[in-house]
């Protein structure tokens, strides 16, 4: 049986991971390249910075790699907690990682058009550009739905360990708090024009959430001790 607390730092090193990679990959490489509205312009980016965008999809590469195994550390660390609700964190957590690494072909697809290969002579350039704007926008909206599964596994998470008596218990309302925050912010990024940034009332508290819980996993670790006994797991 692995140690608790060599699972929980183990999970604490891979979120820290996600977070030093994720903002790179998912924010500074599309706000360099992508111009909103202008699709001749974000190809003449991508054209200057083609070193950028193929760093940014070894990025994203990284990441699946580390969410996979962050997600199964996770379920082996609450199972004891309640067996049922880490497995649904645990795919709801998957379903996301899933959705994001086919949401990146999308990327490869630009990398293709961007090839200037002898068979996209067909295209003329303005239709180029318009089809690789167009790819980095489903991008985006497909980034956007994998969030709603991501936020489904973060409130799922916060219960568990509001109720595992070996992390603290606001640990778990700032998850719950942070689940909520990507539901909001999911939504209107999906059905509401306006909704072009995140508000800092929901930013706070899923910044705190998501910064708290793997720096305590990776300082002070978890009562061991207080570890329930695993729950006989269903037929």
């Amino acid at each position: 049986m692995h140690s608790l607390n060599r699972l929980a730092r183990i999970a604490a090193v891979l979120y820290l991971l996600i977070a030093v990679i994720g903002p790179f990959s998912i924010i500074y490489v599309p706000s360099t390249l992508v111009v909103a509205g202008d699709a001749a312009a974000t190809t003449s980016n991508l054209a200057a910075s083609t070193g950028l965008f193929q760093a940014g999809l070894v990025g994203y590469l990284i990441i699946f790699l580390a969410e996979i195994v962050l997600t199964v550390i996770l379920f082996d660390l609450f199972k004891a907690v309640d067996h049922t609700l880490s497995m649904t964190a645990m795919a709801a957590r998957l379903a996301m990682t899933i959705i994001h690494g086919l949401n990146l072909l999308s990327l490869f697809v630009v990398s293709l058009l961007a090839s200037g290969a002898a068979y996209l002579s067909v295209f003329d350039p303005a239709q180029l550009d318009a089809l690789v704007l167009l790819l980095f926008n489903a991008h985006d909206l497909g980034y956007t739905i994998g969030i709603v599964f991501l936020s489904l596994h973060v409130m799922v998470l916060g219960y568990l360990v509001y109720q595992s008596g070996f992390l603290p218990q606001v640990l778990g309302i700032l998850l719950v708090l942070a689940g909520l925050g990507y539901v909001i912010d999911s939504a209107g990024l999906l059905f509401f024009d306006s909704y072009l940034t995140t508000p800092f009332y929901v930013a706070i508290p899923i910044a705190i959430a998501e910064v708290a819980f793997p720096l305590w996993l990776l300082i002070k670790g978890v009562k061991e001790e207080a570890l329930p006994k695993a729950a006989p797991q269903p037929a």
